[in-house]
């Protein structure tokens, strides 16, 4: 461990040279402006694969957005190590509450500042700087492939006919990914589970123009008060979602993982301290950790209509919208979700209103098994790293194609991510400990060592 340390700090500044050279290019999928920007970071990708080390680094395009693709194949007889990862970044908005520029990394107080400084550009280049430590220095004994994505952060649209149209080249023993989090900076974690995701936009139309509220009002159905009356129908008092077929697929959390979640370190007054709430609110009869992890969830994501400017419009609005998400567990089929959570919008709604529900993206839930050769790796790696045994726990969270890769690939996915729910993914202020991302590289390194072996 004293030689990669001694790496590490040795050339930490060219690293982070290196990584804020990808933060300051704004790949943004989900905004069409920054088209261009996407191809700039994917070309500088494999840029840096190349310099780290890599036989070959490619641009290839996808439907959609290019994917890099990377490899070093060090033993055809050797296992190989396939380390996905995600170059597209979320929007930066609200800008005005940012401490610094979104696209111009800072280090402040021990950490880096910065959009995509951990989701994902700061994970997965740990990930390339533990490689780059094992090419340089002769000790890689497995081989590696990468597939960097850029459009991750919508639903990864393009990557599954990608990954069919390419099986072969994309062939490996086990799927490697930083791009979670752990429960602590002093509690180091390896995620075995996902949530799945379904998303929809629903669309609520009255009457053929904006009326006068004065005139319309109590005559005319408005339409954001049906689109409010529709999503308050969708859960009940107990938090329970009331679609009809919608738990059907949802297995109860076992007895003995329950046991195994109450072990986890978890003090509810300083989660609700961190997020600056005095109440929690979720599913009647299952705890915090399990209403986040193991259990569905409905939430509204966003919603507008009418008149939002300054001031006063007595306005009663021709339309009404909402962005809509439910996170699913492992069996839960999102296309299955996506279909009853649309019927049933459409079904409860009155004659007075017209409603639209457009299905956006969705993927489905994973589980990976603690008793994997690569699981038990990570988990060595963790352990040189920091001193400790991590916990396995379920998050939240979702990676659509993780189980995607199972699907069409047949490899399992190893999550080992260094992320903290400090970090302040997807917000203004997103960041990332320098500490954690120089233990990220010792643990990986130590994974590809224990990996190797086999």
């Amino acid at each position: 461990m004293e030689d990669i340390r001694q790496y590490i700090a040795t050339h930490e500044k060219e690293m982070l040279d290196d990584l804020f050279s990808l933060i300051r290019i704004p790949s943004v999928s989900a905004q069409p402006e920054h088209h261009d920007d996407m191809l700039a970071c994917a070309q500088r990708w494999a840029q840096l694969l190349t310099e780290a080390g890599a036989d070959e680094a490619l641009v290839m395009p996808s439907a959609g957005n290019p994917v890099v693709f990377a490899q070093k194949m060090v033993d055809p007889a050797a296992r190989t190590v396939l380390v996905y990862a995600h170059y597209d970044v979320m929007p930066p908005e609200p800008l005005e509450l940012w401490e610094s520029q979104p696209f111009e990394p800072e280090v402040r107080d021990g950490r880096v500042w910065a959009r995509g400084a951990d989701d994902d550009k700061g994970q997965s280049f740990v990930q390339l700087k533990a490689f780059e430590y094992l090419t340089r220095t002769g000790l890689l004994r497995n081989n590696v492939k990468f597939i960097i994505e850029g459009e991750e952060e919508i639903g990864s649209p393009s990557l599954e006919a990608f990954c069919e149209e390419h099986k072969e080249l994309l062939r490996a023993d086990v799927i490697l990914v930083s791009d979670t989090s752990m429960l602590g900076a002093d509690l180091p974690s390896l995620t075995t589970g996902l949530r799945g995701l379904a998303y929809w936009e629903i669309e609520v139309t009255g009457p053929n123009r904006d009326l006068h509220s004065g005139h319309f009002g109590g005559a005319v159905d408005n339409p954001i008060n049906v689109l409010c009356r529709l999503i308050a129908r969708v859960t009940d008092a107990d938090g329970r979602v009331t679609v009809p077929g919608f738990y059907d697929d949802v297995e109860e959390v076992p007895a003995a993982e329950k046991e195994m979640m109450a072990r986890i370190p978890f003090d509810e007054a300083k989660y609700k301290a961190a997020i600056d709430v005095e109440e929690l609110f979720g599913e009647k009869g299952y705890t915090t950790l399990e209403r986040n992890s193991c259990r569905p969830s409905f939430d509204v994501c966003g919603i507008w209509g009418g008149y939002t400017g300054e001031g006063a419009k007595t306005v009663l609005p021709s339309k009404a919208y909402a962005k809509l998400s439910c996170r699913l567990v492992p069996h839960q089929d999102h296309h299955k979700i996506s279909r009853l959570v649309a019927d049933y919008l459409r079904a409860i709604a009155p004659r007075t209103v017209r409603v639209k529900v457009t299905p956006l993206h969705g993927g489905q839930g994973y589980v990976c098994p603690i008793d994997l050769p690569a699981y038990q790796a990570a988990e060595r790696g963790f352990e040189r790293a920091f001193g400790k045994k991590p916990l396995a726990v379920r998050r939240g969270g979702s990676i659509p194609i993780i189980a995607t890769f199972e699907r069409v690939l047949g490899i399992k996915t190893v999550l080992m991510g260094f992320g903290l729910e400090a970090d302040a993914i997807h917000s203004p202020n997103e960041n990332f400990s320098l500490d954690l991302f120089r233990k990220g590289i010792e643990a990986v390194v130590e994974f590809h060592r224990e990996f190797g072996k086999g």
